[in-house]
């Protein structure tokens, strides 16, 4: 198939997907909570949650399954419960828990979402100053909130970890911000089983390093320019869109395993799915943050980090396929076929999970 063709077919692809599903701008279980340190020893908090799991802690009913969105004269009606729960479970403190005073909550929709706005005035508060989140955590420990403080100080708080310390500038220089999201992305890859199941499948038939390398190569070019456009905000492709087109990729790669044995020329159609892949991308980092103050930095950290997750992969991926073709493959056979139809038939059927997940359960 032409590289012409599978574009457009992707993008007819996404053009059916994005009539039929809502766009989600935030994920179920974790909420981002950016912090603003005064001069004056004020702390602003905004904390964004997802619409349903504002629901599910604060007892309204703001969210709309069947759009998706939240319903804007449903959030004027519940803002007092939503700020409540904010300003009970995202709290500012000084020396010994004293808490600061926190001032009146804004609350408004932020598409999926809901933003709650809070001023903490910490005047007469000794340090050091904390902050402190339960925040979705109180209805289920496995909840995650990503905190993002200045320009570049991130944490992760969940159940285990509540709290984190305040300060005007947690960055820790450029090393720490190359560092920072150089392992954000190794994470990225390594817990995204979709991408792992993408590149194996693209290599299951790769018996020489060469059409390995333009596969990766190819891979990295394509992702890195659309997670560069998307993280600029230079393009925006909403994730109903992304999520379901990257199940996609996998289910088509994993079964052109049974009509082609030629990897020489996949590196064409590993362009054409990393382009969307590179979207993807870019969503997971948005939501981690990206600092103002060291925005270059931290995109080619985190896909450089990418890159080294996505090389490891591969990198264990060709070694044990080799050596299964010691155990499996019949005398003279290039590769041991059963076992890769056994790989591709899984990597097809996670492919098609993922797609009805991310389309009609979504």
């Amino acid at each position: 198939m032409s590289l012409r063709r599978c574009l457009a077919i992707l993008w007819a692809l996404a053009v059916a997907i994005g009539t039929a599903a809502p766009a989600l701008a935030h994920q179920m279980n974790l909420s981002i909570a950016r912090i603003a340190i005064g001069s004056d020893r004020s702390v602003t908090v905004a904390v964004t949650m997802k619409g349903s799991d504002v629901d599910r802690v604060a007892g309204t009913h703001i969210f709309d399954a069947a759009s998706g969105l939240v319903r804007p004269e449903a959030l004027s009606a519940a803002t007092a419960p939503i700020g409540e729960y904010v300003t009970e479970h995202a709290v500012v403190t000084g020396k010994n828990g004293v808490r600061c005073r926190p001032g009146a909550a804004e609350v408004e929709p932020d598409d999926d979402g809901v933003l709650i706005r809070i001023r903490w005035d910490c005047a007469d508060v000794a340090d050091p100053l904390l902050y402190r989140s339960t925040v979705l955590t109180d209805v289920d420990p496995s909840a995650r909130q990503v905190v993002l403080i200045g320009d570049a100080g991130q944490n992760l708080i969940d159940a285990a970890q509540t709290d984190v310390t305040l300060a005007e500038d947690r960055g820790g220089g450029l090393g720490s911000v190359v560092v920072r999201y150089v392992s954000a992305g190794i994470e990225h890859i390594f817990i995204g089983y979709d991408h792992i199941a993408f590149l194996i499948a693209i290599v299951l038939w790769a018996r020489r390093l060469t059409p390995v390398i333009k596969i990766v190569t190819a891979f990295t070019l394509a992702h890195s320019l659309t997670l560069s456009l998307a993280a600029l905000d230079i393009v925006r492709i909403p994730s109903a869109i992304v999520e379901p087109a990257i199940a996609a990729s996998i289910v088509y790669v994993a079964a052109e395993n049974f009509l082609s044995r030629d990897v020489e020329k996949r590196w064409r159609i590993t362009f054409a799915f990393g382009l969307i892949h590179g979207f993807g991308f870019a969503s997971a980092l948005q939501e981690f943050g990206l600092p103002r103050s060291a925005l270059v930095p931290a995109l080619a950290s985190f896909n450089a980090g990418v890159e080294i997750g996505q090389l490891a992969i591969v990198s264990l991926a060709l070694p044990a396929l080799l050596m299964l073709d010691q155990v499996f493959a019949s005398p003279g056979a290039p590769r041991a076929t059963p076992m890769v139809y056994t790989v591709s038939g899984v990597i097809c059927i996670l492919g098609g999970y993922w797609f009805v997940m991310r389309t009609v359960i979504a």
